[in-house]
């Protein structure tokens, strides 16, 4: 087996703050909770203005380690692209995390680009030629970075070999047509539910592994996809990231609100060598002490 090649660093920025991603650096919890899809409630606040819900989203995630939020306002029956700008100027003004932004909607893209001040992350295209062209000249015009995902108009492949022809596409495109940096386009191999075929935790470990060795590319996926339709989630994402760890995983679209799964990312850090001496596990478990003990002196 051939080793894996230099890893590429994907840098995010606000503006104070900057995250690197790459395979050599401690794994980004990207924060995904600031989405309205499946949350009734959330959904109807937004139509009627009401963005409180995102404030308290945003202290959760930042507060449960997330080193990157996602934004996605896909609210039906509002105007998303000035919704995303709102919800991106309000975690800008309370958190100086970089931020994902998330959408479909290339006109809502734009309007977040254009509204963030920073250095984005572009959540995301596939290797569909129509949507390429959509959304790389963005990302190459603000300067952004961006997730890919291989499937095309025709399918999603069930083979990792199919999975890496489209990442091959992917990178071709946007290196050569659109002058994108290779070390801007981080890839989700497709991380499938394994409740409805037992094979799709290996085959994406397998389409990470062959990734990693060609190009040394950055890699993301929705950590609760693999789980989903499955009792105790939290044991298998908490299982499932560390495993893709070792195969060249370096981020993940996750919810920073379940210590189990944060905390396993961060053991793996240590234990791959990315949280050198240990700094930032030891900080980690004092902050977890103090929380403790300071909850303790108000009972």
């Amino acid at each position: 087996m051939s080793e894996p090649r230099e890893p590429l660093h994907t840098v995010l920025r606000s503006p104070s703050k900057e995250v690197v991603m790459g395979a050599d650096k401690p794994f980004v919890v990207i924060g995904e909770r600031i989405n309205p899809t499946g949350r009734r409630i959330f959904q109807q606040q937004l139509r009627d203005g009401d963005l409180s819900a995102i404030e308290r989203d945003v202290k959760a995630q930042v507060e449960g380690g997330a080193d990157v939020l996602d934004i996605n306002m896909g609210v039906p029956l509002t105007d998303e692209p000035e919704l995303l700008v709102k919800a991106i100027k309000l975690a800008q003004s309370l958190t100086d995390l970089p931020i994902c932004i998330d959408s479909s909607v290339v006109e809502a893209l734009e309007a977040g680009l254009e509204a963030y001040e920073g250095r984005a992350l572009v959540n995301s295209i596939t290797a569909e030629d129509e949507r390429m062209e959509q959304v790389l000249p963005l990302v190459k015009k603000y300067d952004a970075a961006i997730i890919a995902l291989p499937n095309d108009a025709d399918e999603i492949p069930m083979e990792a070999d199919k999975r890496v022809v489209l990442t091959e596409k992917i990178v071709r495109v946007a290196t050569q047509e659109y002058g994108i940096a290779i070390e801007d386009i981080v890839i989700d191999p497709l991380a499938m539910p394994i409740g409805a075929d037992p094979t799709v935790g290996r085959t994406a470990l397998d389409t990470m592994l062959a990734i990693s060795q060609r190009w040394g590319l950055n890699m993301t996926c929705g950590a609760s996809n693999v789980s989903f339709g499955m009792p105790g989630r939290h044991a298998i994402n908490a299982t499932w990231l560390p495993m893709a760890m070792t195969v060249g995983m370096t981020s993940a679209i996750m919810d920073a609100r379940t210590p189990q799964i944060v905390e396993a990312v961060r053991a793996a850090d240590l234990l791959l060598g990315n949280d050198e001496w240990g700094m930032n596990w030891i900080a980690a478990h004092r902050a977890r002490q103090a929380a403790a003990a300071a909850a303790g002196s108000t009972t």
